[in-house]
């Protein structure tokens, strides 16, 4: 009987601690009513605590790629978990609002990082050469899974017991992967005498970026990327597209149905009921991008975001169950779709090895975007007492976003894809 190789352990590992850290981003929404009432802080304080962690774990995402080249896989996987451990520990005690913003804003977003940024890319080049990319498809889509999974449960146990109780399931989580971690995981497959799944006896070339100081790297990647006009496109559309997912609906979407009269537990089961449409618009994503021009794609994704935000509103002031299950659906559908075409368009323009470094500056200005709207939801909701103006505010920069992509300059994807093929 064949053994099965060990990457598949590896990915399993990684699966399921992508859903932890993905878990503790999304569950920022079921967190901010019980805090606030029995803090009493401002939500536009618990906001901008986790718009801070949104931001951080976005901007970090290719300094991290850049440790994981200098520490190791192992070594990062165990330190970012366990500052999940710590960050997760410290929020039984706090009692200040800055407190939060330090813990969760800070510590969290930091240990959420390595996770919800670089991760996944890492472990599918190193560890496979043959599917390599349903590796990268399985780990993406663990954020979701994880979110689909525990969503309700967290709000389920908040309101039935309280959020500490919430937290305390999380912390577990999160102890028992960095268990798993520190026995499963390894560096590289030649730490085992392996060669990565579906590589025989041939050598793959050395990377020659491992004869470079990392942290230059990306700092390099960067100045070259803004001498391009198609980053800045890439980057200013998703700027937008954080703002109007992560930040927006993951924040304050819970929140916004609780203030029409919807329970809790209701409105987190809406939430993760997006997850099962996310997994299948994002796999469909993927495979229109390897078959159409993503500009367009990008574009009705865009537009058709920024329609289903502006008929939120409008089902929740209807109260309408039938209009609000088609937003979920809808919306789900899109919620991460416009990634497999922001990739392949960066991947055309900058080429298959520069391009990783460089999406993840354009992850970064997505996570800036998410930051913006996490904590501007906020702010519109202390001077409104209504979040209305965030989600029309939101579908109208999609549809500024869907004009960005549309003028991005449109290149040779035959030959892009020739080149990723050969070098895969």
């Amino acid at each position: 009987m064949k053994r099965i190789h060990y990457s598949w352990f590896i990915l399993v590992v990684t699966f399921f601690s992508i859903i932890v850290a993905g878990i503790t981003m999304s569950s920022s929404g079921v967190f901010i009513d019980p805090l606030e009432r029995e803090f009493q802080w401002d939500r536009s304080t618990n906001a901008l605590a986790f718009a801070v962690s949104l931001f951080l774990y976005g901007i970090s995402g290719p300094f991290m790629a850049a440790l994981l080249e200098v520490i190791g896989l192992k070594k990062m996987m165990i330190s970012a978990m366990s500052t999940l451990v710590l960050g997760m520990s410290l929020t039984f005690f706090m009692n200040q609002s800055w407190q939060l913003i330090i813990i969760w804003g800070g510590i969290i977003g930091l240990g959420a990082s390595l996770f919800l940024t670089v991760l996944s890319p890492y472990v599918a080049n190193h560890w496979f050469v043959k599917r390599r990319g349903l590796a990268v498809g399985i780990l993406t889509a663990s954020t979701a899974t994880g979110q689909l999974i525990l969503l309700p449960v967290l709000a389920i146990i908040i309101d039935h017991y309280s959020w500490r109780w919430a937290i305390g399931f999380i912390l577990l989580l999160s102890i028992v992967m960095l268990i798993m971690i520190a026995i499963f995981v390894k560096n590289k497959p030649q730490d085992l005498d392996l060669t990565p799944y579906g590589q025989d006896e041939l050598i793959e070339n050395p990377d020659v970026h491992l004869k470079k100081n990392p942290i230059s790297m990306a700092f390099n990647g960067l100045l070259e990327a803004v001498k391009v006009k198609t980053f800045w496109l890439l980057a200013g559309s998703f700027f937008i597209c954080g703002l109007s997912t992560s930040g927006l609906i993951g924040t304050h979407f819970v929140s916004y149905c609780i203030s029409f009269g919807i329970p809790l537990v209701t409105a987190a089961s809406l939430l993760s009921f997006m997850g099962v449409f996310n997994l299948l618009g994002t796999t469909a994503s993927g495979w229109l991008s390897d078959r159409f021009d993503n500009r367009w794609l990008l574009f009705w994704y865009y537009l058709l975001r920024g329609a289903s935000l502006l008929l939120l509103p409008y089902a929740l002031a209807q109260g309408s169950f039938v209009l609000l299950t088609i937003f979920t659906i809808f919306y789900g559908l899109d919620w991460i779709a416009t990634v497999p075409p922001t990739i392949s368009i960066a991947r055309q323009t900058f080429g298959v090895q520069k391009s990783s470094i460089i999406y993840g500056w354009i992850f970064a200005s997505h996570q800036a975007g998410a930051a913006v709207a996490a904590y501007g939801g906020g702010l519109i909701y202390k001077f409104f007492n209504s979040y209305t103006w965030a989600f029309f505010l939101a579908g109208a920069f999609c549809a500024l976003a869907s004009l960005f992509v549309i003028i991005v300059k449109k290149t040779n994807f035959s030959a892009s894809t020739n080149e990723l093929n050969i070098k895969s």
